[in-house]
């Protein structure tokens, strides 16, 4: 019996010990938010981005679809947002996902383009803890003059 909790003390303890903390290295989930100057769809010569946006990463639970984390974050002057995530989720589906634009003449979420899937485990064999979204834009009211002739340059043409 002796041996039996000399074992449990050696090997069961430290490592419910080590689950109980938070990460050493959190995950750092960084993208760009951008206006859609064009409302083409993507991003284009004509796009800028949007300093002072608000970015969520939310995390569910695969199975039930429930939200057990999300976290809020701001784009800095070059529309890139740093949000730090110290849990692992293994199993979750994560996104970073549009919340709101400071710019009120482009401020609709471009469809497609308003949530980026993040992956936020370390056994997946990625060994940084830097994970890098999609950009995601909004959407200008009016398109500004000018984008036919940007929108020109993405054109197929079949001969």
């Amino acid at each position: 019996m002796a041996k039996i909790a000399l074992l449990f003390a050696l090997f069961v303890l430290p490592a419910l010990a080590l689950a109980s903390r938070p990460m050493r290295n959190p995950y750092n989930v960084q993208g760009r938010v951008y206006c859609d100057s064009c409302r083409a769809g993507f991003e284009t010569s004509a796009t800028t981005y949007i300093p002072g946006a608000k970015v969520r990463v939310e995390c569910k639970d695969r199975s039930t679809m429930q939200l057990v984390y999300s976290k809020e974050g701001t784009t800095d002057s070059t529309g890139t947002y740093n949000i730090e995530v110290t849990e692992d989720h293994e199993d979750q589906l994560c996104d970073a996902l549009l919340v709101s634009s400071p710019q009120h003449d482009c401020a609709t979420a471009s469809p497609g383009r308003d949530r980026a899937r993040v992956i936020l485990t370390g056994l997946n064999g990625i060994a940084s803890q830097k994970r890098f979204a999609n950009s995601m834009g909004f959407m200008k009211d009016k398109a500004l003059s000018g984008c036919a002739e940007i929108l020109k340059q993405y054109q197929e043409f079949d001969e």
